[in-house]
């Protein structure tokens, strides 16, 4: 089969012909139809994550937000047969433990992590295959396009948990969203889908039409001015709830600042080699005004049927974010594009 094949960091992947996934059996085999290409491919790409020890191996198959039919099943599992057309949550948990048990599946000691470790090959490729899919694979509802599904892929994932189970938003409640990449659009819509108030901040104008077009009611171009006095300006007083989706020191520091009494800062943008993991932060100010800064990764598989109810239900577009569909062979160039931040909106491998 032909996958996207990373050899060496920074440098084009190669799209070539590479064995068929093995099928263990807990797991499924998913002919893709379509996956995401998001912001965390691109630091995979990069070889980011060393200071963390969580850098992707190279010969690898990178790609972690997938959607498409399942065409192989192994002798263990028992609730998904061929035929099932299933989404896949990059967050694979191992579905005994009691991270899994629980209801916390995204933090799954035990877990894989799709495309970006050896032990589970990506999604830029033909075929992937799923483990534990009795717990993985996440049948979609009947009628909702797999190129939707797959926008809504990490980033709506990420977000929705973010602001829905992380930051616990309330309808009336004020986010800031820095940053409107894939996971930042996807963060201002779910916002404006769970009735709170958004704010979102980007340096592109372009970028804030798409997130006022996702919901937005107001937007800041941190070129033109300091987001933090606009924020607080346009919120009369402060974020509630504030959510960093790029991963700069200085768009972390924006969000944390931003906030009002009591705020709730919430971390989805992972760093860069700039950073390294490491941020520093007014942790003497966030101290006085009692402001919570939370982590958020993914989303726990077992909650994912909340996300595709308000996709059934018409209360999410996820298409309506999708800028760019390609083939194969044009994801190495569109991995590049990142570097530049020259794509626009969700862009989606399609078979």
């Amino acid at each position: 089969m032909q996958a996207a094949v990373l050899r060496e960091y920074g440098e084009p992947l190669d799209v070539t012909e590479v064995s068929e996934p093995d099928l263990e059996p807990h797991g499924v085999v998913v002919d893709v139809e379509a996956c995401g290409i998001c912001r965390s491919d691109w630091h995979a790409w990069q070889g980011h994550g060393e200071w963390a020890d969580d850098q992707v191996p190279t010969d690898f198959v990178l790609g972690h937000e997938p959607a498409g039919e399942v065409v192989a099943v192994g002798e263990r599992v028992e609730s998904v047969v061929a035929g099932d057309r299933v989404a896949v949550p990059f967050n694979l948990g191992c579905g005994a433990c009691g991270e899994c048990l629980n209801g916390h599946g995204n933090t799954c000691l035990d877990g894989r992590a799709l495309g970006f470790e050896r032990a589970a090959p990506g999604a830029f490729a033909e075929r992937v295959h799923v483990p534990h899919a009795d717990y993985n694979a996440m049948p979609l509802p009947d009628g909702i396009a797999a190129r939707d599904v797959a926008a809504l892929g990490c980033r709506f994932m990420t977000a929705f948990h973010s602001l829905a189970h992380r930051a616990d938003v309330a309808a009336g409640e004020w986010v800031a969203v820095h940053g409107c990449g894939g996971v930042g659009l996807s963060a201002v819509h779910v916002a404006d889908a769970l009735g709170a108030r958004v704010v979102a901040v980007d340096v592109a104008d372009g970028k804030l039409t798409r997130a006022r077009d996702a919901g937005a009611d107001a937007v800041v171009n941190a070129r033109d001015a300091d987001p933090v006095a606009e924020i607080e300006a346009i919120t009369n007083g402060g974020a509630h709830v504030s959510l960093d989706a790029l991963g700069r020191a200085e768009t972390c520091r924006n969000s944390v600042s931003c906030l009002r009494q009591r705020g709730r800062h919430v971390q989805v943008g992972l760093t860069t080699d700039a950073e390294e993991g490491e941020v520093s932060l007014p942790t003497d100010a966030m101290t006085r005004w009692e402001v919570d800064f939370l982590g958020s990764r993914g989303m726990p598989p077992t909650r994912y049927d909340e996300l595709l109810g308000l996709l059934e239900a018409g209360d999410l577009d996820p298409g309506s974010l999708v800028g760019r569909e390609v083939s194969l062979s044009e994801v190495p160039d569109r991995l590049a594009a990142m570097a530049e931040y020259e794509t626009d909106g969700v862009e989606v491998l399609t078979f």
